[in-house]
């Protein structure tokens, strides 16, 4: 009989606890904080991030959680092994307790995408603060942003003013400002909150032209991470030991290929100006003239990758 979400729920936050109990810093994000946070009902994995320098302290951890008499494998080929040099470039370990009836998904990082502060500081129990998790909603899957602007809600009710940067529903936005004000520090932080105070019709072409921007900008993100990890893949794949009965097994072998053929932080060797670059001209085919004026300045959502 499949797992219930209350049963994956109390797993997974069973793990964080264990880890933490280690001293390892660690919080579940992404869907799973969603429902935590009470913007989303349910979800079918759980996406966690970790702090580098404490990769090995939980693939140990990893090695003991037994989940209805299974234990985790990494999933895949494309997964690179959790190890802190690759968490610290902006990759993700994937892993899956693989049973009849009870699956269950992890998903491993050490940086939290588009995260523009360190995440380990904003911890809510065993989850990462709806900021850091609203800002990893910015991506290319429409059904993420209607989240981000439901965690923008909640922080704006907790007194929090940064709830105003991920506001993107045109109609809450405006309902929004009419019970509150948007501070000056929140517009030079996302420069189309400016249009939103001095009712500029132009409101909404900005809006969707920043909504276009980060959707391109995580399409070419991803592009990058899968043209680094094809060597490395095509390496994991012929190796009979990446497919091994244990865990440590499939680990030595995905170690000792990504050392020889995986690089560490592919998007700061491509170049992150370049990618937002390329972000901005891809989305400007697609949106009226000008609606591209009021970005926000993506740079800062890289800082703290790896060189």
């Amino acid at each position: 009989m499949p797992l219930s979400y209350a049963e994956l729920e109390q797993f997974y936050e069973g793990l964080v606890s264990r880890a933490r109990s280690r001293g390892i810093t660690c919080a579940i994000t992404s869907g799973m904080a969603c429902v935590a946070f009470g913007v989303a009902q349910a979800t079918k994995d759980c996406d966690l991030l970790c702090v580098p320098d404490a990769a090995g302290d939980f693939f140990k951890l990893l090695g003991e959680a037994d989940l209805g008499g299974q234990m985790p494998s990494y999933r895949g080929h494309l997964t690179a092994p959790l190890d802190s040099r690759w968490l610290r470039g902006g990759w993700t370990s994937h892993f899956v307790w693989d049973t009849p009836g009870v699956e269950a998904y992890l998903d491993i990082f050490g940086v939290a995408p588009r995260g523009s502060s360190p995440w380990e500081a904003e911890l809510q129990g065993f989850y990462a603060g709806p900021h850091i998790v609203a800002e990893m909603k910015r991506t290319n899957r429409e059904k993420d942003w209607p989240f981000a602007t439901a965690l923008g809600v909640k922080l704006l009710e907790t007194g929090d003013p940064r709830g105003w940067l991920h506001l993107f529903n045109y109609d809450v936005l405006v309902q929004t400002a009419r019970k509150l004000c948007c501070p000056a520090a929140m517009v030079a932080l996302r420069p189309a909150l400016a249009l939103l105070i001095e009712a500029d019709e132009r409101l909404e072409f900005a809006l969707k032209g920043e909504i276009e921007f980060w959707n391109r900008l995580d399409r070419l993100r991803l592009e990058v991470y899968g043209r680094a990890v094809r060597p490395y893949m095509l390496a994991v794949k012929a190796d009979h030991r990446s497919s091994a009965p244990s865990l440590a097994g499939q680990h030595q072998a995905r170690l000792e290929h990504a050392e020889q053929l995986l690089p560490v932080s592919p998007l700061r060797q491509y170049g992150i100006q370049r990618l937002i670059d390329e972000a901005q001209a891809q989305a400007a085919r697609f949106l009226p003239p000008g609606a591209l004026r009021w970005l926000p300045d993506a740079g800062k959502c890289f800082n703290l990758l790896a060189e």
